[in-house]
């Protein structure tokens, strides 16, 4: 999480990321969505199986595996974006 911004202040850090792409284009967003999504695989393609899955194989992911981090701030991340983004779809048509 970059700094100022930690686990109880993250909501402004949110905050900051929507005023400053509120002339983001669509078509710019997908672009750098897909963007880092590559470049947050590659990051992860880098590590071992056991680094990835084996608990606690790293100090700082404490009695977590790298791999729940990595499927956190991936997949399950896009998940919850996704059903937002629908629910806003719905809002704005009614």
């Amino acid at each position: 999480m970059p700094s100022p911004y930690n686990w109880k202040t993250y909501g402004a850090m949110n905050i900051g990321f929507w005023e400053k792409h509120q002339n983001t284009s669509y078509d710019k967003s997908k672009e750098m969505v897909k963007d880092s999504h590559k470049k947050v695989m590659v990051l992860i393609e880098e590590f071992t199986d056991v680094e990835l899955f084996e608990k606690k194989h790293f100090n700082w992911t404490g009695t977590s595996s790298l791999g729940q981090y990595c499927i956190s701030v991936t997949a399950s991340h896009y998940d919850w974006a996704m059903n937002k983004v629908k629910v806003h779809i719905k809002t704005y048509k009614s």
